[in-house]
């Protein structure tokens, strides 16, 4: 993320309680299993979207190669979420 410009750093992990005040308008999978596991979000007009990525955790060998498919997952999420901002900008 700090390679494209964007901060992170004050970002932590959370649980989806912790947001049950917000009016979704998408939630968003980023893979099979919690497409699968769909937590419950009290956002009933939220449309929901299911994407999966390329996974990271199965990628075996050195740190460059694990480095690289690191590289080509940051390439896919950028690249969908472009095509996803491009395409309500349309509507």
């Amino acid at each position: 993320m700090k390679a494209d410009g964007i901060r992170i750093d004050h970002h932590r992990s959370n649980l989806v309680d912790e947001h049950a005040h917000i009016k979704f308008d998408c939630i968003v999978t980023v893979c099979d299993l919690a497409n699968e596991n769909w937590p419950y979000i009290p956002s009933k007009n939220a449309k929901r979207l299911h994407h999966n990525f390329f996974d990271l955790s199965k990628v075996e060998g050195t740190e460059a190669v694990k480095h690289q498919a690191f590289l080509k997952a940051c390439e896919e999420i950028k690249a969908y979420f472009e095509d996803f901002v491009k395409k309500l900008q349309l509507n």
